[in-house]
């Protein structure tokens, strides 16, 4: 498969390129769960996929911090595969593979004990917290399988090859899309069922994706040599992966603590709010991969030295994530209750009217979530550390504001407005941070001073 190195030729070209296999594979990746979501919706009934629903926060919670290491560790790669430095490649890539057993060993282990504490905590219904649990435990269970999947799909895209961890993932969505219609309507699995058609799904793309790698990405195929301990290595290494993973973590904190919130306002609402989400996924992950390509631009352009390319990188990123935003909003927002029928299988006015309501309200406000994902992944792809984290605490301080202070007061309005207003301020520190960068400031004084002179 072609690679795209990002380091010269056209820029918007560049970023789509790499940005389109993103959204396909984000597309095939949402639609394990979606069609989780849509089986158990319409052969299940509104209480199962409430008790999926009720789990979505915690799910997040424990990927996105496997994930976002895993995004830290390939942002490392990125500078050194952009320095042109392949030894320094392999030691980074032979680090990761430890760090990444360490965390999904602790992830798992710590996950699958307090789990049903956990969901008491959340205020889990009892009419669906056996389904819940039956559910999430399967999952957390075979955390590992998660965590190396995104490694090796991280470093792949590392390198600017992100067409093959797509084409690997379309062939397991179509086995898993086969099991989910197997364990839920054949085997009466129940979710559980569907829990194990995603577990195997993940499993058969982490097999096929690391036998490509052993037989034509040898690049990325550390030798026994790299596997030593280097104290600067596994510095970077920690901090960038460490950093992204926490951000990750609390931003799924914050939304565990809404789930508990939204948890507390009955099934029903539940199940609207599950239904609604999967579709606002879908919407954003146009706009998520034009963030996930500008990380990867940005990483392979540091280790380069090329700063006026980052910018002029992360200009182009804007104006296209603001365009995808605005074409979702035209789509989803007149047929809002439709999408959420289709979504659930759902006929109950309470389901539609509110899921409706979210997507109205939530879509339009993509083009700010368009900017502060860009932003922090540009930041990111810089190597910056504390300034995404700083973003994902006003998160979580936002949630909680939500959920223990509104939410309460206005129910459901409260839980729809939350995310677009959290978003707006997220944006506005990530902008500020972004104009303040030293490299980014010296270039932009630089482009000035070459525009006065000429």
């Amino acid at each position: 498969m072609k690679s795209y190195s990002l380091l010269e030729g056209n820029i918007v070209k560049g970023l789509l390129w790499f940005a389109i296999p993103l959204f396909f594979s984000q597309l095939f990746q949402t639609l394990y769960n979606t069609v989780d979501t849509v089986l158990v919706g319409h052969f299940l009934g509104d209480t199962s996929l409430a008790a999926m629903g009720a789990t979505t926060a915690i799910f997040d919670l424990i990927v996105g911090f496997a994930t976002g290491a895993g995004a830290g560790f390939g942002i490392v790669a990125g500078h050194y595969f952009g320095a042109k430095d392949e030894s320094g490649l392999k030691k980074s890539i032979a680090s990761s593979i430890i760090l990444s057993a360490l965390i999904s060993f602790i992830l798992t282990v710590t996950a699958y004990l307090f789990m049903p504490d956990l969901l008491h905590v959340l205020n889990t219904p009892q009419d669906i917290f056996a389904e819940s649990l039956s559910y999430i435990q399967v999952i957390v269970l075979f955390m590992t399988i998660t965590v190396f999947y995104n490694l090796i799909a991280g470093m792949l895209r590392a390198v600017g090859d992100s067409l093959s961890p797509l084409i690997f993932l379309f062939i397991s969505c179509v086995i898993n899309v086969i099991l989910d219609v197997l364990f839920i309507t054949q085997f009466h699995f129940g979710v559980a069922g569907a829990a194990y058609a995603t577990i195997i799904a993940q499993f058969i793309s982490t097999l096929i994706s690391l036998g490509y790698i052993l037989t034509k990405k040898r690049i990325l195929v550390p030798s026994l040599d790299s596997f030593v301990y280097d104290k600067e290595l596994i510095k970077d290494l920690g901090g960038q992966g460490l950093s992204m993973g926490f951000m990750m973590s609390i931003v799924s904190l914050g939304t565990v603590i809404l789930q508990a919130a939204i948890n507390s306002l009955g099934t029903t609402l539940i199940a609207a709010h599950t239904a609604a989400r999967k579709c606002a996924s879908i919407v954003m992950m146009p706009i998520a991969s034009v963030s996930t390509a500008s990380s990867t631009f940005v990483a392979q352009n540091k280790g380069a030295g090329q700063y006026e390319r980052i910018v002029a990188g992360v200009r182009s990123s804007c104006k296209i994530g603001l365009v995808i935003a605005l074409i979702c909003s035209v789509v989803v927002v007149p047929f809002n209750q439709n999408i959420i029928h289709w979504m659930s299988g759902s006929t109950d006015p309470v389901v539609l009217q509110n899921g409706g309501k979210y997507l109205m309200i939530n879509t339009p406000f993509c083009t700010v979530l368009a900017l502060l994902l860009i932003l922090r992944n540009a930041l990111q792809g810089l190597g910056k550390k504390v300034v995404p984290l700083i973003s994902s605490v006003i998160e979580l301080v936002g949630k909680f504001l939500f959920s223990f202070l509104l939410i309460p007061l206005l129910g459901y309005d409260a839980v729809i407005w939350s995310e677009p207003l959290i978003w707006v301020a997220m944006t506005l520190q990530l902008i500020w941070a972004y104009i303040h960068v030293p490299e980014i400031v010296q270039t932009k004084k630089e482009d000035q001073f070459l525009a006065y002179d000429e």
